[in-house]
């Protein structure tokens, strides 16, 4: 896996960093968030996506991303469009 830094919340101190990268390999997108609250994660639970079952499966999570982040999610998506395979 080869990671191609994309940014970090322009907020960051020293502790918690939001980041996003793109994986050279594939385009995915990886995000380094905030872990969702326990309130947050029953609300994922409670609006479950039609067709799917309810729960959160255990090899997956739900992140809280700052808002202020959006440029930079905005610049990874461009990024994972332009990575070549």
């Amino acid at each position: 896996m080869d990671l191609q830094f994309v940014g970090i919340d322009p907020d960051t101190g020293k502790n918690g960093s939001p980041t996003a990268w793109v994986d050279q390999e594939n385009a995915d997108i990886v995000i380094q968030g905030y872990a969702a609250d326990q309130q947050t994660r029953d609300q994922c639970v409670a609006r479950t996506a039609p067709g799917h079952a309810s729960g959160i499966p255990d090899h997956e999570t739900v992140i809280r991303v700052p808002a202020r982040l959006v440029p930079v999610r905005r610049e990874a998506c461009d990024a994972a469009e332009r990575a070549q395979f």
